[in-house]
C-alpha cells in the first residue's frame, strides 16, 4: 500500500477502465487503502469498502446494520430533485433485505422452502424449456435483433411470474417501472410513481390471492395469517424486481462480455461441461449488482480502519471480485477458473435467496444461446453498445445482435 489515493468526493461510477472492469479510481483506490473515508455529495463523511477480505468481513458482521430506519443513508451521488435528509426513512414493511434479525429472520424463514436447491432442481427442467421456447421465436426473427428484447429479459420475467403467480401479460407494467425505479439519477417523483404503481398493482394482486389461493409462490405466502398485505406487497416487490432485472442483466452483459472474448467463447462451445464454472466466473467477472449500502450500529475496526457509528458504509462486490489478494489475474475472464467464493450474491444473513434460480437460468440460457446461434456476433461495434452506467443494477440497455445460421 505504498500509493497515496486522495479521498473520493462521490462515489467513482464512470466505467473509463473498459466495459467489464471496475471504474479505474476504484481499483487504485483498493490497492491503497481497500477500506477508504469517502465524502459523499451532502457532505457526510462516511466509508467505502473495495477489498475482497473487508467486504466479506464487513457483510457477515450485523452490527453493520441494514436497515435505513436507523439513521441517515446517505447516497454517494447526486439525485436530482432529491433535497437532502434530515431523518432516517421509514421501514418499509416486508422489505426484508432493508431489515436486521428478528424482523429479516421472521420474513425470510417464510421463504426458504421456496427456494431450496432441491426445489430448484426440480424446476430446472422447465427452465431449460422456457429458455428453449425464446430461443425458438428469437430464431423466426431476421437479425439483428436486441437480445436484451427477445431473450435476456423474457427468460428470467417469464420464469419468476410463474414461480410467483404474476400474469405473465402485466410484464410491461412492472419492467418499465421496475426500470425507472433503478435509474440513479432519476427524478425523485418519477422514482416514487413508479415504485406507486407497481406496489398498488401487487397490493391488488396479493389481496387477490388471499382470498383465492393458487399454486404459486405469493399465494403459499398469503395463507400465512401472520403476514399483512402490506408485508406481501413489499415481499413481492423485492422478489419480482431481483427475480427478473438481475438475472436479465446477466444473461445480456454475460453474452457481451463472451463474445468479446471469442476465445474463451470458443473453448465454451467446445466443453459445454465447462458451464457451470463459465457461469460462476461471469458472475465474479461482471458482478451486476455491485452497490450495497450499512449503516455503522457502533465504532467498529475494519481493516486496519475504525469506522464511527452512525456512518455510511458503501460496499462494492465487483471492486472486491476483482481484488488480486482472492483472485489471480481478476481483471481476466477465464471459464476455466474456479471462481467459488465469489461475493456476486453477498454474503452473511442478506446472501440472496434466490442464488440456485439464478444459476439454472443462467444455465439453460447460456447454454440454450450458444448451441443454437453458432454465428452469433454484435450487429454494431462494441464501443457502440449502451452501458447502464446509469441504473443500480449494471448491464447493458440495449445488444444488437446477428447471425447467420440457427441450429436445433
Amino acid at each position: 500500500m505504498s500509493e497515496t489515493v486522495a479521498i473520493p468526493h462521490g462515489l467513482p461510477m464512470e466505467r473509463d477502465a473498459g466495459p467489464f472492469d471496475p471504474p479505474s479510481q476504484i481499483t487504485r483506490l483498493r490497492e491503497a487503502r481497500p477500506v477508504s473515508p469517502l465524502v459523499f455529495p451532502d457532505g457526510h463523511e462516511g466509508w467505502l469498502v473495495t477489498g475482497y477480505e473487508a467486504v466479506r468481513q464487513l457483510l457477515a458482521d450485523t452490527r453493520f446494520s441494514s436497515r435505513q430506519d436507523l439513521g441517515i443513508l446517505h447516497l454517494p451521488y447526486e439525485t436530482p430533485g432529491m433535497p437532502a435528509a434530515t431523518e432516517p426513512s421509514p421501514q418499509v414493511p416486508g422489505l426484508f433485505v432493508a431489515m436486521d434479525p428478528p424482523d429479516h429472520t421472521r420474513l425470510r424463514r417464510k421463504l426458504t422452502g421456496a427456494f431450496t436447491v432441491r426445489r430448484m432442481k426440480q424446476l430446472e427442467e422447465h427452465i431449460v424449456e422456457i429458455a428453449e421456447r425464446q430461443l425458438d421465436e428469437m430464431a423466426r426473427l431476421t437479425p439483428p435483433v436486441d437480445l436484451v428484447k427477445e431473450f435476456a429479459l423474457p427468460v428470467p420475467s417469464l420464469v419468476i411470474c410463474e414461480l410467483l403467480g404474476v400474469p405473465y401479460e402485466d410484464r410491461e407494467n412492472f419492467q418499465v417501472n421496475s426500470a425507472k425505479f433503478l435509474v440513479k439519477d432519476q427524478q425523485l417523483d418519477e422514482k416514487m410513481a413508479a415504485y406507486g404503481a407497481m406496489t398498488t398493482y401487487l397490493a391488488e394482486l396479493v389481496t387477490r390471492k388471499r382470498a383465492e389461493p393458487g399454486d404459486d409462490i405469493l399465494s403459499d405466502l398469503a395463507r400465512h395469517d401472520d403476514l399483512t398485505i402490506e408485508e406481501l406487497t413489499g415481499i413481492a416487490f423485492l422478489l419480482l424486481l431481483a427475480g427478473h432485472e438481475t438475472t436479465a442483466n446477466m444473461l445480456a452483459l454475460g453474452t457481451f462480455a463472451l463474445l468479446e472474448h471469442p476465445e474463451q467463447l470458443a473453448q465454451l462451445r467446445a466443453a459445454p461441461d465447462l458451464l457451470p464454472d463459465a457461469v460462476e466466473e461471469l458472475m465474479r467477472y461482471l458482478s451486476v449488482a455491485d452497490i450495497f449500502y450499512r449503516y455503522a450500529t457502533e465504532d467498529i475496526e475494519l481493516g486496519g480502519e475504525t469506522i464511527g457509528k452512525g456512518s455510511t458504509v458503501v460496499v462494492s462486490l465487483l471492486a472486491a471480485n476483482h481484488d488480486p489478494q482472492r483472485f489471480d489475474h481478476p481483471g481476466t475472464l477465464d471459464i476455466h477458473r474456479r471462481a467459488r467464493g465469489h461475493l456476486s450474491f453477498g454474503h452473511g444473513i442478506h446472501q440472496c435467496l434466490g442464488q440456485q434460480l439464478a444459476r439454472i437460468e443462467m444455465r439453460a440460457g447460456f447454454d440454450g444461446l450458444l448451441r443454437r446461434f453458432p454465428t452469433l456476433q454484435l450487429a454494431i461495434p462494441a464501443g457502440e453498445v449502451k452501458l447502464r452506467t446509469d441504473m443500480n443494477i449494471y448491464g447493458v440497455h440495449e445488444l444488437p445482435v446477428t447471425w447467420t445460421e440457427t441450429a436445433r
